[in-house]
C-alpha cells in the first residue's frame, strides 16, 4: 500500500514522497522538515494512524499540515473518529490513483 500511495502521488502530483513503515518511524521522520501533506493508514504497526493524527494536531509544527487518513475500515464510526481527531479527509480502501490524487489536490487547495 505504501508503494501504491507513493507511486500515485509521484505520478499524479509530481510529489516528493517519504515513506514510514510504522507509526514510530513516522514520528522519527516528522521532525526532519515541514511536510506538505501526510497520508496516514489507520492500521499501522506500533502507533496506529488515529494516534498519529492526534499527535500531528497537538504539534505546534505540524498542526496545520493537511492529513489524509486511509483505511479498509470504512464504517461511519471510523470515518467520524478520524475526522474528529483532525484528519482533513478520509479515503476508504480500495481506491485508485485518480481517487487519491483528486483528494490530495482538494485538501491542498490545488487545481488539477
Amino acid at each position: 500500500m505504501r508503494a501504491f500511495v507513493r507511486a500515485s502521488l509521484e505520478a499524479e502530483l509530481g510529489a516528493d514522497v517519504a515513506e514510514a513503515k510504522s507509526g514510530f518511524e513516522a514520528l522519527r521522520l516528522l521532525p526532519r522538515e515541514a511536510w506538505g501533506l501526510v497520508v496516514v493508514d489507520v492500521n499501522m504497526p506500533d502507533i496506529n494512524g488515529l494516534e498519529l493524527v492526534s499527535f500531528l494536531r497537538k504539534s505546534d509544527v505540524h498542526r496545520a499540515t493537511p492529513v489524509i487518513l486511509i483505511s479498509t475500515e470504512a464504517s461511519a464510526t471510523d470515518r467520524r473518529r478520524g475526522l474528529e481527531l483532525g484528519a482533513d479527509a478520509f479515503l476508504a480502501k480500495p481506491f485508485g490513483t485518480a481517487d487519491l490524487a483528486a483528494l490530495a489536490r482538494r485538501v491542498l487547495g490545488v487545481e488539477p
